[in-house]
């Protein structure tokens, strides 16, 4: 039997990216026998909450602009040909991190062997807590566990979601709580990490020779070199470094742009000055990976800093982000500096 649940209570929030008057409804569809929720837009899908266990943490997939172009690899979900099928941890949007009291909660998946398994964490959905549309956006807040292969839990997550469009963009704030609870917790500097996407084809930037990337645990995962026809993405930091000179600096904001059944379409990704790290490094690839991660401090500058950033039994951390996609005309450094603005405010 299936258990689906359509909800239209009320929710207000006022977001800087677009008019108030000009915001859409948004509305859920909860789906518990497929352990997902639909998020809708003004009656159109944008994304869904993913939270079944065969995945190894909750994750939204796909993300999809206001006129129906997808802007997320379909990979391992929903695979589409001529794209890449490497790094299959990498789905839709995520939040984890490569090193968390020694075990890599980033490169967790099915494709991790059994015998290896011990070695990573993984995020388990507990509860959906909250689930209140409105007429200009909505607010979807779930819990989760940060757990060993024995479920034994290092962190509980608490997860605030709310989403918001026009007639060309769609917003999602994400605020997400980390609370220790049996002992410390240490997030040990990692390249792997913190809020991540996984890109379409399209938005990759041309490869011009195949790569070699080793994770945290020492596993190579090669990115081969593919034909570059109609591959157009590329990287724009709030500093100004573009391209693959995006990897390793910092800015409080960052965008992957380029073009998708000839249209322009960006996504943007917001850090929050409240933020451990901030401003964030950014962890983005020309394959496809785009990732802020502030917590990767010794390995991002080359180990001239450190954090190390750790928790104590009991206590808690939050991390704030704004994630922005677009299609239509690509937003200018000084929309997204009053986006950042903005959002720093809130």
């Amino acid at each position: 039997m299936k258990f689906i649940k359509y909800i239209s209570i009320c929710a207000s929030c006022l977001f800087s990216f677009t008019n108030l008057s000009a915001q859409k409804k948004v509305a859920f569809v909860q789906n518990e026998k497929e352990q997902k929720i639909d998020v809708l837009i003004d009656g159109q899908f944008f994304t869904a909450y993913l939270y079944g266990t065969k995945i190894d943490k909750p994750v939204l997939f796909p993300l999809v602009t206001a006129s129906g172009i997808t802007v997320t690899r379909g990979f391992p979900l929903a695979t589409r040909a001529n794209e890449r099928t490497d790094h299959p941890h990498h789905i839709g949007m995520w939040f984890n991190y490569g090193d968390v009291n020694g075990l890599d909660f980033w490169n967790n998946s099915d494709a991790i062997k059994a015998e290896d398994k011990p070695k990573y964490g993984s995020i388990r959905h507990q509860k959906i807590v909250a689930v209140k549309p409105g007429p200009h956006n909505g607010e979807l807040e779930v819990s989760s566990n940060w757990v060993d292969i024995k479920g034994n839990i290092l962190l509980k997550e608490n997860t605030i979601l709310v989403f918001s469009g026009d007639i060309n963009s769609r917003t999602i704030d994400r605020t997400t709580t980390l609370t220790a609870q049996n002992e410390k917790v240490t997030f040990k500097d990692n390249k792997e990490g913190i809020l991540g996407i996984r890109v379409t084809r399209e938005l990759e930037m041309p490869s011009q020779k195949p790569e070699i990337f080793t994770d945290a645990q020492g596993i190579a995962t090669k990115v081969a070199v593919l034909n570059n026809e109609g591959i157009t993405g590329n990287f724009l930091s709030s500093e100004g470094v573009t391209g693959n000179d995006v990897w390793g600096t910092r800015g409080n904001w960052c965008m992957i742009y380029g073009q998708k059944n000839g249209k322009d379409i960006a996504i943007a990704i917001i850090d929050h000055p409240k933020n451990p790290g901030y401003p964030t490094y950014w962890h983005a690839r020309g394959y496809g990976l785009f990732a802020a991660n502030t917590l990767g401090q010794e390995v991002m500058s080359g180990g001239k800093e450190k954090l190390n950033f750790s928790l104590d039994a009991g206590k808690s951390v939050t991390f704030k982000y704004r994630i922005i996609v677009k299609d239509g005309n690509t937003p200018s450094k000084e929309t997204l500096n009053k986006e950042a603005e903005s959002f720093a405010k809130k």
